[in-house]
């Protein structure tokens, strides 16, 4: 994807269901499980470069020893520098002459988490994993998660109608408080029917953690949650838990067996760190939780019931690595299905077209792309042959010449720092991100097809991309996308909140005031604002009005326009995947609301509104 995005967040958790002396004794180490959230955290550093955290809990702690160890760090080293400062404490024990039962995040349950900030709210204090601290163990609360809440100012009013008063409005902290009150009211009423048994003390504490059921807590506080998440966690007494949304929009899969339990967001990250095969690994199905009580008893249950599940594409398309046997296939499909509007875009000339990927998170489809390519050249192929006398072999030899050229056109230079230019210097920076292969293209007689995963703003397209391939002066340049025209803000992860940065709309607006009805664009704006107060379940996407009188066709026509830098001396075209290809490729990941604004929850609707108010209006909010 040449224009970055950003993508909240990675999840890993390991749970282990042994005493920490057999790990010791099998593996010959006491650190496994700390071992085992490096890797499951390291396989997902693509998930987040903003910051990391982990987190360790250590069960049947002595009162007075600390039992709950966190770190956290900024930046894309953070996974490196957690680790290395977990390594300094254990080191610091381990001199101190301590045991090793006693070392600083040795313990039974470990969580970590890999951040981008998808709201602008960004810093230390943001980087989960986040604890509510109590000095009742079972009162404890860590948790991190994969989450964008659409209705926090709804959640934020239960909370505060319960007497609580909340030290920020970040969908983060309202998580955590609601899910620490609704645990704080259990282990009460746990306190209070015990007590009123007789029970006292650590007998006391031992009932009450061998009944809690964090079900419950997630089951009631879910309820009142409108958005995309997957979380972990666990209590001070090592109740450790998993959930996923209803509608399931972002993804969790696990691992378990007689000894451990683990979680994390991709699943081929657990294979490659367990070496585990795929059905070994199961994914938590929309609504679904994972829960481990204090004593290691496991359970997948449905915390809530499904309601019409819709899992983010994108997952699929770029944010999930590609080494998923699944995904794999599906970024495959989903360049081959190009093939016949590529095809109709270079006039059908394979002879004189070169073809090429933008490194590198488009290089699977561009491998389907050619596939599909392939098999069209060998059906003309065959059909030549037939129609030929095919015991001369030099005319036989003549038709399976030719063949789809591919070359490495574009390469990825170094990240140049182009925040250090003002203006066009930084512009002209901004042009040599990517370099070319030079010789690859017979200049002024072959045409160029690129693709990519997809097109969001545009900017690296007109700024870098085309201008360089250019250079090779083709007579034009196809750029391709495997995905559709992302044409509406998302709001469960992904950090497409703004409408004016997409170039998707930007061609729309374009095409309503050329063509006279920029009145669409005035009364889209009075829709919206009409609907600022009205409960999020009666919210229509009024946006959708802004693209209806124009076709696919002529919106890609205008991005065409909009990324072709001035003075190209070549002709541009832009390709986009339908909808319907999207689906077919992907066909169990529906959630395709950023391309046809069809919102999977209600929050959705409102939040797109309210994105459109702020562009008509010159705010730039990203909610």
């Amino acid at each position: 994807m040449v224009d970055q995005l950003k993508h909240e967040c990675g999840i890993a958790m390991v749970r282990l269901l042994k005493p920490l002396s057999h790990y010791r004794e099998k593996y010959g180490r006491s650190n496994y499980g700390l071992d085992l959230l490096y890797l499951l955290m390291e396989k997902q550093h693509n998930r987040g470069q903003e910051g990391a955290g982990a987190a360790c809990i250590k069960m049947d702690v002595k009162p007075g020893n600390e039992y709950i160890f966190r770190e956290r760090a900024m930046g894309s080293g953070a996974i490196g520098e957690v680790f290395a400062n977990i390594h300094s404490q254990v080191r610091q024990a381990r001199e101190a002459g301590l045991p090793w039962e006693e070392y600083p995040f040795y313990g039974e349950v470990y969580i970590g988490h890999l951040r981008y900030s998808t709201t602008g709210r960004s810093g230390i204090s943001y980087t989960h994993p986040f604890l509510r601290r109590n000095n009742w163990r079972i009162r404890n609360l860590c948790l991190a998660g994969n989450f964008n809440l659409t209705n926090v100012d709804e959640v934020f009013d239960i909370i505060v109608s319960r007497g609580q008063h909340p030290r920020h409005n970040a969908d983060t902290f309202i998580i955590l408080e609601q899910l620490g009150y609704l645990l704080d009211a259990q282990v009460q009423a746990l306190r209070d029917r015990f007590k009123a048994e007789g029970l006292m003390g650590e007998e006391l504490n031992a009932r009450i953690e061998a009944q809690l059921d964090m079900e419950d807590v997630v089951r009631k506080a879910t309820s009142t949650w409108d958005g995309g998440f997957v979380i972990c966690g666990s209590t001070g007494s090592g109740d450790a838990f998993v959930f996923r949304d209803r509608w399931g929009i972002r993804p969790a899969f696990y691992y378990r067996d007689d000894e451990i339990v683990v979680a994390a967001s991709e699943r081929a990250v657990i294979q490659t760190v367990l070496d585990v095969d795929t059905e070994s690994v199961c994914e938590l199905a929309p609504g679904q939780g994972l829960f481990v009580d204090a004593a290691g008893e496991v359970s997948v249950s449905q915390v809530t019931e499904p309601d019409n599940p819709r899992p983010c594409s994108f997952e699929r398309i770029y944010f999930s690595r590609g080494s998923d046997r699944d995904i794999y296939r599906e970024r495959k499909e989903l360049g081959r299905l190009l093939a016949p509007s590529i095809l109709e875009s270079i006039a059908y000339d394979l002879d004189h077209t070169v073809f090429s990927f933008i490194p590198n998170t488009a290089e699977v489809a561009y491998y389907g792309m050619i596939e599909g390519l392939n098999n069209y050249l060998n059906a003309r192929k065959a059909e030549a042959i037939a129609v030929t006398d095919c015991k001369d072999p030099a005319t036989v030899a003549e038709i399976l010449s030719h063949r789809v050229r591919t070359e490495k056109l574009a390469v990825k230079d170094i990240k140049l720092r182009t925040f250090i230019a003002e203006n066009d210097a930084r512009n002209d920076l901004a042009a040599h991100v990517y370099d070319i292969t030079y010789g690859t293209v017979d200049p002024g007689v072959d045409s160029i097809v690129v693709i990519d995963d997809s097109i969001v703003r545009g900017t690296t397209l007109k700024q870098s991309i085309v201008k360089i391939l250019s250079r090779l002066n083709p007579v034009s340049i196809v750029i391709v996308s495997s995905s559709p025209q992302v044409r509406y803000s998302d709001w469960y992860g992904i950090d497409m909140s703004r409408m004016g940065e997409f170039i998707a709309f930007t061609a729309a607006v374009d095409l309503l005031k050329e063509t006279g009805r920029k009145e669409v664009i005035d009364e889209v704006y009075r829709k919206c604002k009409a609907q600022e107060n009205l409960p999020k379940e009666q919210v229509v996407n009024y946006v959708k009005e802004i693209y209806a009188p124009f076709t696919d066709r002529e919106i890609s026509d205008r991005i065409t326009r909009l990324v072709t830098p001035d003075g190209c001396p070549c002709e541009v075209k832009v390709v986009y995947q339908s909808i319907e290809g999207l689906h077919k490729a992907c066909p169990t990941h529906s959630g395709d609301w950023y391309f046809s604004g069809n919102y999977p929850t209600p929050g959705g609707n409102r939040l797109v509104n309210r994105a459109f108010i702020n562009y008509y209006e010159g705010r730039h909010q990203q909610r």
